[in-house]
């Protein structure tokens, strides 16, 4: 009886001892753990943030340029125009002859150049500005929406560097008479030379 009694509380230390061995491994897991899932929720602020969209602003591929249209009396008046910004001259008066061509009655910009005349190809070379048009650009109209329309190329070609020469092509070719009347035209026009050849203008 008496040694059963003497062995209990040798039994009950080591019981003990080991209960605590267990609870403190289990803590220092739970610890780490938590320390884990901390470093996961909360990363470096030194990392990368999420992407920003940027949305571009529509002002900033914009730009002006000068085209040529006629009053009431078929002079030609210069007209500032919005357009879609160019990354070079040629760029830039393409978008402008563009819009040119597309001009409505409803516009501020009146024209002479006929419904449906397309721009085939405009380039800028060493020896002036080369404008081809479609052959609806030499249809219909009398002497002077000729004259008008004619000046309408020559300038609004000319805006970026009014002293340039212009060289204009229909479908191709150069074109040399203008309509029914045979209004002549040089190769290649100038403002100056339009000027004299057509002083009324």
């Amino acid at each position: 009886m008496t040694k059963n009694n003497d062995r209990n509380p040798i039994f009950s230390t080591k019981t003990i001892a080991a209960l605590a061995t267990t609870v403190l491994a289990v803590g220092t897991i739970s610890a780490w753990y938590a320390y884990s899932n901390l470093k996961v929720e909360n990363p470096d602020k030194n990392s990368p943030s999420q992407p920003v969209e940027i949305i571009p602003d529509p002002v900033a591929n914009e730009s002006s340029i000068e085209l040529y249209g006629l009053n009431d009396e078929l002079a030609l008046v210069p007209s500032i125009v919005k357009i879609e910004k160019g990354q070079n001259d040629q760029e830039s008066l393409i978008n402008g002859f563009n819009k040119l061509l597309t001009v409505s009655e409803s516009d501020s910009l009146k024209t002479a150049i006929p419904q449906n005349t397309k721009l085939v190809s405009l380039t800028v070379k060493e020896d002036g500005i080369h404008v081809d048009l479609s052959q609806e650009f030499t249809s219909g109209g009398g002497s002077a929406s000729m004259v008008g329309r004619l000046g309408q190329v020559i300038y609004s070609a000319s805006s970026l560097n009014p002293s340039a020469n212009v060289w204009i092509n229909v479908e191709g070719k150069p074109l040399e008479v203008l309509g029914g009347e045979g209004i002549m035209v040089e190769q290649p026009m100038t403002r100056e030379l339009f000027i004299e050849s057509f002083p009324a203008n």
